[in-house]
């Protein structure tokens, strides 16, 4: 079974409650829909959005089950697998990551919570002006934003045949396209 965007958000709600955790859901979801659409997967923005969307699904309840009980979840209500899976690769092998989209996910969920936490430090607060100079003096410094795992970030860019300068950059291009990005 398909879902729509609602329909997503409604069951990302459903084992979610903390406004982190849903803030995160919504900014990885349109970040995917803008690689999406740059990376000429237009005809699946939508798909790519919700696998964004529902990565997270089960980390706030099931935390040391991450990425193995949302797939139970999600077979339990009659998902698609290529949701189940797309979801469950960003979980550092539960899965390997195959889908440019799977990569793309691996790639940018660490570092869109590390680009985050950079444009809070800003002035302005914001990813509006942010530099990929800015991310890469705060990303060198592995006490900034500790839980952004870099080797995570690191591994996702070599998937994608990327240098971390690229994935950074559009990373934060697709970031300033979020609604959801303050």
């Amino acid at each position: 079974m398909a879902l729509t965007r609602e329909q997503a958000w409604e069951l990302l709600n459903e084992y979610n409650k903390g406004e982190f955790h849903l803030k995160h859901g919504q900014i990885v979801g349109d970040v995917m829909r803008w690689y999406a659409n740059e990376l000429g997967y237009g005809d699946e923005a939508d798909f790519w959005e919700t696998v964004g969307l529902l990565h997270d699904l089960d980390f706030e309840m099931y935390p040391d089950e991450h990425c193995i009980k949302s797939q139970e979840i999600m077979r339990e209500k009659g998902l698609d697998e290529r949701l189940i899976r797309a979801t469950a690769s960003h979980g550092y092998g539960l899965p390997e990551p195959q889908h440019e989209m799977e990569k793309v996910l691996f790639a940018t969920d660490e570092l869109t919570g590390l680009i985050g936490a950079v444009a809070l430090m800003r002035p302005s607060k914001s990813v509006e002006d942010l530099e990929v100079k800015s991310v890469k003096k705060k990303y060198k410094d592995k006490k900034f934003a500790a839980g952004c795992s870099r080797e995570v970030i690191e591994r996702g860019a070599e998937m994608l045949g990327w240098d971390l300068d690229t994935l950074i950059e559009r990373t934060i291009l697709a970031m300033r396209a979020s609604e959801h990005v303050d």
